[in-house]
């Protein structure tokens, strides 16, 4: 449970972000609220961001409630979903502030609070409930500074083309074909594996395995954050991006390992845009860290040498877990959007910085609501099933633990999980969403659930 100090933090945090609201809406022009009620589709934030300004002046609050009834467990271990009743509430407040230093260059500088908690401190699945959730509890609810970097855009051909302003870029023109470069603080799931339909945990889905590939092990500390650099090709139908950034110094940890010729991670992914309303991103990673092998663990135990399997005991410095992932993103009709994701990698080295995962696929869609006259209404549905390799599986079955799973022992069966919800937008940027997930084989166990998790969403984008 987080004391007084905790709380205090977020109150105080929060009170920074209403300060900065109310000023930008006195200083909004008059009459802008009537011109924006008049579009078609919702203003997206609460507050207009001018291109003209040389700044960029935002934030984000979001709140998430997520609880599950009693479900069937004959057992359970240290890093087990909890088979009691329980409910959670996560909140993640986030200010975004940018400003141009040149005509194509940009510096970002983003602070952020997460405190609450997830279900069951965020362990016993592999596909867990909340994105927004930090992985260690323990860390509290303090501020700190999520992303700091350098943004430049180098032009490659004449003619620009306008783009608005973002928490990511307050570059305004950008040529057809250009190089971007980013480097600093960062999150490679801002860049890397993005799909329209589901990359979004404040407005769309919220299960881990749903917004991103479950294969995709990529390099953060505990929140989700590394320091690296990112450089990307774009042209009008295809994109190329390549990524390298810090490891953590032990799997889900805080602290990154800053000697890259040790321990890095090397990302790369193609985009491919065919035809309109289709996008296809292929995806490729190698992560290089002091990593405990599935294999050396279990062969430990069998011969005696350690009372039970213990992954941390056989770590390596050097070891590489690589693998690869496909994304889709399709337009199926007026306000129809589809999408496919599947993700291998290879599963003797341990699962390090994102979750437990050594492959998976999920489908869904999600249909906007013009066809109920609430144009800024989604709702989506997705499916995904997440598997462990041979050796990770018989690691948890011999009563190992990983640092997100671990009942004891497993009767293995494949985590397969159904996520649904509704987005209303509210007012501008304020929505509100209901969402259900129905988990089968939690922590790839079948011995353990079905468990049902419904939820709720508040979010408020300045």
């Amino acid at each position: 449970m987080r004391g007084p100090a905790g709380i205090l933090v977020d109150v105080r945090f929060g009170a920074v972000l209403f300060v900065i609201a109310t000023v930008m809406l006195l200083s909004a022009p008059a009459g802008a609220q009537d011109e924006h009620d008049e579009q078609d589709t919702p203003t997206v934030t609460l507050f207009d961001h001018p291109d003209k300004a040389p700044f960029y002046l935002g934030g984000q609050l979001n709140f998430i409630f997520q609880a599950h009834g009693d479900f069937h467990s004959p057992y359970s271990g240290p890093n087990s979903l909890k088979a009691s009743a329980e409910d959670a509430l996560s909140r993640v407040l986030t200010l975004y502030t940018g400003v141009r230093i040149a005509r194509r260059w940009d510096v970002l500088f983003d602070v952020e609070s997460a405190g609450g908690r997830g279900l069951s401190d965020a362990l016993g699945l592999a596909g867990f409930t909340n994105l927004d959730v930090v992985r260690n509890p323990s860390l509290g609810s303090s501020p700190y500074i999520a992303r700091v970097m350098v943004h430049g855009v180098i032009p490659l051909s004449d003619g620009e083309t306008s783009v608005p302003v973002s928490p990511l870029s307050v570059v305004t023109h950008v040529p057809e074909r250009r190089i971007e470069i980013r480097a600093g603080k960062i999150s490679l799931v801002d860049f890397f594996d993005n799909n329209a339909v589901a990359s979004d945990s404040h407005l769309q889905f919220t299960n881990w395995t749903v917004d991103n590939n479950g294969a995709f092990d990529y390099a953060a500390d505990t929140r989700g954050y590394t320091f690296g650099v990112v450089a990307e090709l774009d042209t009008p139908r295809w994109s190329v991006r390549w990524a390298e950034a810090l490891m953590p110094t032990v799997a889900n940890g805080i602290d990154l390992d800053w000697d890259i010729a040790r321990a890095r991670a090397d990302n790369l992914e193609i985009e491919l845009r065919p035809a309109a309303g289709t996008i296809v991103r292929l995806l490729g990673y190698a992560n290089h860290a002091n990593m405990g092998s599935y294999g050396e663990a279990i062969e430990a135990f069998e011969a005696g040498k350690d009372p039970k399997p213990d992954i941390v005991a056989h770590r390596e410095q050097g070891r590489v877990k690589y693998g690869t992932g496909v994304n889709l993103q399709q337009d199926v009709t007026h306000g129809v959007r589809g999408f496919v994701r599947a993700g291998w990698n290879e599963g003797d080295n341990e699962s390090f910085a994102y979750t437990e995962v050594n492959n998976t696929v999920s489908l869904g869609f999600d249909v906007r609501g013009d066809r109920w006259q609430r144009a800024g209404d989604r709702v989506g549905v997705a499916f995904v099933s997440n598997g462990l390799s041979e050796l990770h599986r018989e690691y948890l079955k011999l009563g190992g633990l990983g640092f997100l799973l671990g009942d004891g022992t497993l009767t293995y069966g494949r985590e397969t999980i159904v996520e649904t919800y509704y987005t209303a937008r509210v007012w501008r940027g304020i929505a509100a969403s209901a969402g259900l997930q129905y988990l089968l084989h939690p922590g790839y166990n079948r011995d353990r659930g079905p468990v049902w998790v419904p939820a709720a969403r508040l979010h408020l984008d300045l």
